[in-house]
């Protein structure tokens, strides 16, 4: 009866680990599949990336700055001209 009950308790042993093997071949798969799918989505939503966001960030800034001297600068001209 040892016997006997030892091999039964060795077999759900190994159906057990053979059970938490193919978990994790799911479980990998299912994580890859995951990745894949998600890593398309963000390929079609066609976003920027963070160093790309900021260069065009700075020449924005850059731009309104000079934008803001030249202003001044016609003001300046129109007022010398107009007081003329």
């Amino acid at each position: 009866m040892t016997q006997t009950s030892n091999r039964f308790f060795d077999e759900i042993a190994r159906l057990m680990n053979d059970a938490a093997g193919a978990a994790q071949g799911v479980k990998r798969e299912v994580d890859s599949v995951v990745r894949n799918q998600a890593e398309r989505i963000l390929r079609d939503l066609d976003l920027v990336k963070r160093e790309e966001f900021e260069a065009v960030k700075d020449m924005a800034r850059l731009a309104r700055e000079e934008n803001e001297a030249l202003r001044a600068r016609v003001a300046a001209l129109e007022a010398r001209f107009s007081g003329a």
